[in-house]
């Protein structure tokens, strides 16, 4: 409550402001892309909170091969991935937790009311135009209220439809490479008027993911191979946008997920057999309008509808085949106002509604059929000068909880009550400020209390959830300082260092009934300390001769600070490394443009109690790539090789799971 009051005060001196004028107007997407990025990388300088950038040139010249490559890149990250192509890839930020995490695709959450974390697997990098991860509250305050409940905000926006010309333009693209990897990639867009524009895009992916390893027990080292790896993927999507009039604009999105994969099992000694399957589809479809009324109003609304099923299967389970279903069905919408009175101060008010449910296959997935009703209430303010930037939020949750239906059995009737109702409100503050009026050097800092409310497995899953579960409870501060030099067409350095403070209480964590069952219960204190930098530098010889180095750093001590008497207590949170980061070194030239990078982290613990001999050993994973583009009139061609892990190096992210080693991709773009 100290905390709320301390807020409103200062909310109440010092509120809101102007977010940029192309953001405000809804030109943006008239802009060149050029000028978009180049705002975009001035942004993670005077940010009022942790910004990080990686627009579609930046993962060239890095060698970014997938999406999970390019967040190694990025600063305060922990990818939890199980190997192979089609492995599971979940991110989370400064040990918060992937289920802390937020994920937007074109402006748009991504939702999981069943798990709570996005397998960022299922987006294709060759549609991206830019990443970013936003660590607080986004500058732009033009969002909907779900983009800024979250601790940490991934945001993936694909590349912009054209508005340039009526004709059409055709990108095909051709990866392969080790272990039976294939990806044939289409694009088609075009520009009907000069108000329409659509484009279409297809993509397939098969892998046999079944690369060599080292199993090692104590002296006896056998030569092994991954098996039960298969992926066969796919997606589509079909995008639309429609410039009613100067003011106006109505965008929208179809997309189609389908993957169809075997899942690698856990390597023990003497085998690596496994029997699973899983069978994941995705359905949204979302849309998006945008206006303004002269220069002071802005109106944005989003709706969504988003369908999800995933079907496993156990083969080799004892007594017979192990199965489990879930379907999961999201409406959601929402609505942001933006006022912006003057030059200086800007104001937006954004409420969203959402509806979940989800239902299984039998009680043994999930009891009963649960549902939710979610509405957010975000109220902004910001103010801006020539060198100040300060930005105050509440945030009001709602959380209301049901659930229909009684699974009946040969052996017993089911039913339990609903999850409790939820609700929290949450405020936010967040500032910048440039120390020398002619450098670009900002000092910036920003407070963020935040709450997750539980997932539906968390509640529900039979054995395993609890309806009476408390929601968690974060407090996120930071501090940093951030420089910028440009010597035009000759020299270019970006750099960032912050250092952080979080804190999580009333954890979810899952503890033993017995040897069997486990269930969820609140019971954690979790604190985090840390540091984050980055670095981005260039020199120009000439306008074709760039030589450039990027990376960054990252210290976090992530401790269980819950029981004393504990035998975890102030240990390394399991899977949370005390160092990661990323280095890359590229030379772009008229020839054959080269990079040479690595990401690697520090050992870690696959448990809170830190057993003996179960260590995860750190790494440092190596890569080459190269690549040239060739031009004839209208017709563009790019040509790749990555040389991946170059060092041969056998690693594990996941206990048990290991990733592959030296592999090659190959990859022919070509456009029209």
């Amino acid at each position: 409550m100290k905390k709320i009051v301390t807020f409103l005060a200062m909310l109440s001196v010092m509120v809101c402001a102007m977010a940029q004028t192309d953001t405000i107007t809804g030109r943006v997407h008239q802009l060149e892309e050029v000028t978009i990025t180049e705002t975009q990388r001035q942004h993670t300088i005077t940010s009022t909170a942790p910004l990080h950038l990686l627009d579609r040139q930046d993962m060239l010249t890095m060698g970014v091969t997938d999406i999970a490559d390019a967040l190694h890149r990025m600063p305060g990250i922990t990818l939890r991935d199980y190997g192979g192509a089609g492995g599971m890839k979940t991110v989370s930020v400064r040990g918060f937790g992937a289920k802390h995490t937020g994920v937007s695709y074109d402006g748009v959450m991504l939702s999981d009311c069943q798990s709570g974390e996005i397998d960022l697997s299922r987006y294709s990098l060759d549609n991206v135009a830019s990443l970013s991860l936003v660590i607080g509250d986004n500058d732009d305050i033009f969002l909907s209220a779900r983009q800024v409940s979250t601790p940490a905000a991934l945001s993936i926006q694909t590349i912009a439809l054209p508005t340039e010309d009526t004709k059409p333009h055709l990108t095909t693209q051709l990866k392969f490479g080790s272990f039976g990897y294939v990806s044939p990639f289409v694009r088609y867009e075009q520009n009907l008027s000069d108000r329409f524009a659509f484009n279409a895009i297809a993509e397939y992916t098969y892998a046999e993911n079944d690369y060599p390893f080292e199993l090692r027990n104590v002296t006896l080292v056998t030569k092994e191979r991954r098996t039960n790896s298969r992926m066969n993927s796919g997606h589509g999507e079909l995008n639309f946008m429609w410039r009613i009039n100067p003011v106006s604009r109505l965008g929208g999105k179809v997309y189609y997920y389908d993957n169809d994969r075997q899942l690698p099992g856990l390597v023990h000694y003497y085998t690596n057999l496994s029997g699973e399957t899983l069978h994941d589809q995705n359905f949204f479809a979302q849309m998006m309008f945008q206006t303004h009324w002269g220069e002071k109003l802005s109106l944005k609304w989003n709706a969504k509808y988003n369908w999800t099923a995933s079907v496993y299967k156990d083969a080799m389970y004892a007594g017979g085949v192990n199965d489990a279903s879930y379907w999961q069905r999201e409406a959601y919408t929402s609505a942001a106002l933006l006022y912006t009175p003057d030059a200086h101060w800007a104001f937006d008010y954004s409420v969203d509604y959402a509806f979940n449910n989800l239902n299984g296959s039998s009680w043994r997935t999930v009891v009963g059929k649960p549902y939710r009703h979610t509405v957010l209430q975000a109220m902004t303010a910001k103010y801006r000068s020539h060198r100040l930037t300060v930005l105050g939020r509440l945030l009001y949750s709602l959380y209301l909880n049901g659930q229909r239906g009684v699974y009946q059995t040969e052996r017993l009737d089911i039913q339990q009550n609903s999850a409790s109702d939820m609700r929290r409100l949450s405020p936010s503050v967040s500032l910048s400020y440039q120390l020398l009026a002619d450098h670009d050097l900002y000092l910036r800092a920003s407070y963020k209390n935040i709450f997750r409310s539980p997932t539906f497995n968390e509640s529900y899953y039979y054995h395993y959830g609890s309806t009476n579960l408390k929601p968690e409870n974060t407090d996120q501060y930071n501090v940093g300082l951030t420089y910028a030099l440009n010597i035009k067409g000759s020299f270019l350095l970006d750099m960032t260092l912050d250092g952080y403070y979080n804190h999580v209480k009333d954890m979810i964590v899952a503890i033993p009934y017995n040897m069997f069952v486990w269930t969820c219960v609140n019971v954690g204190k979790v604190y985090t300390y840390g540091v984050d930098a980055t670095l981005k530098t260039a020199v120009y010889f000439s306008p074709r001769h760039v030589l450039s180095l990027s990376g960054n750093y990252s210290y976090q001590r992530v401790e269980n600070r819950f029981n004393p008497a504990s035998t975890n207590y102030k240990k390394q949170i399991a899977y949370m490394p005390k160092h990661t980061g990323s280095i890359a070194l590229s030379f772009e030239n008229p020839w054959v443009n080269l990079s040479v990078h690595g990401v690697g982290m520090s050992s870690r613990w696959p448990n809170n109690d830190h057993y003996e001999g179960t260590m995860i050993d750190g790494y440092m994973d190596v890569g080459l790539t190269a690549y040239r583009n060739f031009s004839f009139g209208d017709h563009h061609l790019e040509v790749r090789f990555d040389l991946k892990n170059v060092f041969n190096e056998q690693y594990e992210i996941v206990y048990h799971y290991p990733m592959p080693g030296r592999s090659y991709q190959i990859t022919i773009n070509y456009k029209l």
